[in-house]
C-alpha cells in the first residue's frame, strides 16, 4: 500500500496536521521529515503527525519518527501499541 502524506488545518485545535496513510518505509519516513521540517520553516509554527491511518511502518522508518519527535519537537498522534514498541525497540538499538 502506498503511503499518502495529507497536510489539514485543524482549526478546532489551532494546529496543522501532516496526516500519513497506508504503509511507512525508511524513504518515506525521510520524505515526511523533509515536508515536515520545510513546512514549519514556511508557516513559523510545529506541526502535528497524525500515523493513526498507517498500516504498516518498517523498522528502518521507526528511528525517523523518534527523531521527529525527540530531536525536532513534533507532536506524535496515532501510534498504536504495537508501533510504540516497535520504534521504541528500534531506537533502544541505535543508541
Amino acid at each position: 500500500m502506498p503511503t499518502n502524506i495529507t497536510e489539514i488545518e485543524d482549526t478546532e485545535r489551532g494546529k496543522t496536521v501532516l496526516r500519513v496513510e497506508g504503509s511507512l518505509e525508511e524513504t518515506d519516513a525521510l520524505l515526511l521529515e523533509k515536508i515536515a521540517l520545510d513546512l514549519r520553516d514556511a508557516n513559523g509554527k510545529n506541526l502535528t503527525i497524525d500515523l493513526a491511518d498507517l498500516h504498516f511502518m518498517d523498522s528502518d522508518s521507526a528511528p525517523v519518527i523518534k527523531r521527529l519527535e525527540n530531536e525536532h519537537g513534533f507532536e506524535i498522534e496515532g501510534l498504536q501499541i504495537f508501533l510504540e514498541k516497535i520504534v521504541a525497540e528500534t531506537s533502544a538499538r541505535g543508541e
